[in-house]
């Protein structure tokens, strides 16, 4: 049992494009790096010496190193990756959720970097920044034609260096710079609300570290507002995933102790587990079982976990657990379909290695990698249907992914077909609109949150607006 618990320390499950991990700090080494294949080693030894030989100009030797490394890793899937000093400050930093910054949960509107929420008691918060805000400069930076990543690092920085950003508020009509003191920011994974008496969101954005620690003191809040809970929404949508034991904890706030919440198994034998809803399996060693204060009728009372394309990983344990022991329904759309485990191998104090050991199962022994989770209910996007869904790029589409390891997979050409031609007629009516871009979908959690609506017609017995359009994916390969 202590064996189970060491792997859940070290095994972590994420998304693509920076998906979380635990580390595992180990040796390497194994018997079989004995039988290396030589003649291959003499053709990379040959050509890094023409590299350095004969390139039109100087070459750095480590890079040249570091980068066949990160080729060699990047080549067995999208998830595997090779961390040098600087992804790997910004890796532990996404697992902690800890960073340095102005404090602000982002997502973007026509071009521009949009306030969903300043994070309460940070710098962004004191300063005035409200929900709405659009972020329009960084310093002398024109936001326009930046992505998101490339808006975050600009925000990031060093403690007590300063930042200007140029806000426009809508609700006023004005620009106004405002300057800001970076700090450390500890993130909220986990937010909520009373929706209508007797009813309540809940919403957990990613795994990480303190992610179960605020989901039961969300969940306390609740009930000390509602001590006689009609109905929940857990809202996981657009979560990539996290933190294993996190997974496993929300999941055992739900379940009797002795369900199986997900299984795993690969090459290695510390890659063949299976994890539990009790405490041996979540809580971290030398710590106390952070859901005994989770109130008894959290167990019994109606659920909907809401889910969609961009659910991923931790949190597709978590929607398949709560399926299998019909213990939820499931309402949304098909999710990303992320069933591999990353392990993390330190490589040196500021180097490491995240390579994909496992695959995860559900509690009825289903690979979810390739295929994800299918809802119960599936739900549009809005009530004019799927406006992104076609756009959205699903474990399945990906380059290299791994396969379900369940039988025979061919690549759906018939899908893909769809897929183009629900992308061209987007980008023909947005041709029509002057390529006016559609209408942004509206927050999570929000009164014109269609989905949510939906999940509270049917925790209340009411019609809901079922999908017409939308179809189960099943697992797909790229066929070679």
């Amino acid at each position: 049992m202590g064996r189970k618990l060491k792997i859940a320390g070290w095994i972590a499950v994420g998304a693509v494009a920076g998906a979380l991990a635990s580390m595992q700090l180990q040796a390497i080494a194994r018997s079989s790096v004995a039988q290396l294949p030589l003649e291959e080693l003499q053709q990379l030894a040959a050509v890094f010496g023409m590299v350095k030989s004969d390139y039109v100009e100087a070459v750095d030797e480590k890079k040249l190193i570091t980068d066949a490394i990160g080729g060699m890793v990047a080549g067995l899937d999208p998830h595997s990756q090779y961390f040098d000093k600087k992804s790997f400050k910004e890796f532990r930093e996404g697992t902690t959720g800890k960073f340095v910054g102005v404090g602000i949960e982002i997502g973007m509107e026509d071009g521009l970097v949009k306030v969903v929420s300043p994070i309460e008691g940070s710098p962004a918060f004191r300063a005035g920044l409200k929900s709405g805000d659009l972020i329009t400069k960084i310093d002398d930076t024109v936001v326009k034609g930046l992505s998101m990543d490339q808006a975050v690092k600009r925000m990031r920085g060093e403690p007590n260096t300063k930042v200007v950003l140029t806000v426009f508020r809508k609700s006023e009509n004005r620009s106004f710079p405002v300057t800001i003191a970076r700090e450390e920011i500890r993130t909220q994974s986990v937010r909520s609300k009373i929706i209508e008496p007797g009813y309540a969101w809940l919403r957990v954005s990613q795994f990480q570290d303190r992610t179960v620690d605020d989901f039961v003191r969300k969940l306390d809040e609740i009930y000390k507002q509602e001590p006689n809970l009609k109905g929940l929404v857990l809202d996981l949508r657009n979560d990539p995933g996290g933190l294993l034991e996190a997974s496993v904890a929300i999941s055992a706030a739900f379940l009797p102790s002795d369900a199986v919440v997900v299984s795993t198994n690969g090459q290695i034998p510390d890659s063949k587990a299976t994890f539990k809803a009790s405490p041996e399996f979540y809580v971290r060693r030398g710590g106390g079982d952070p859901l005994r204060k989770v109130p008894e009728a959290v167990k019994k009372v109606p659920l909907i976990v809401l889910v969609n394309e961009g659910s991923a990983s931790a949190s597709e344990i978590v929607a398949g657990a709560l399926q299998d022991h019909k213990r939820a329904t499931i309402m949304g759309a098909q999710t990303f379909g992320k069933g591999s485990v990353q392990t993390v191998r330190q490589l040196s104090p500021e180097t490491a290695l995240k390579i994909t050991t496992a695959r995860y199962f559900t509690p009825s022994g289903a690979s979810i990698q390739a295929k994800g989770i299918v809802p119960d209910v599936m739900l549009d996007e809005t009530s004019e249907g799927n406006l992104f869904a076609s756009l959205r790029v699903r474990e399945a589409d990906l380059e290299k992914h791994l396969q379900s390891g369940q039988g025979s997979e061919v690549k759906d050409e018939a899908r893909d077909k769809a897929r183009e031609e629900a992308r061209k007629k987007l980008e023909d009516e947005s041709a029509k609109r002057a390529a006016a871009a559609p209408k942004p979908l509206p927050e999570f959690g929000s009164a014109e949150d269609f989905q949510l609506t939906q999940a509270l017609n049917r925790l209340k017995g009411r019609p809901v607006l079922v999908s017409k359009t939308s179809f189960e994916r099943k697992a797909e390969a790229t066929t070679n």
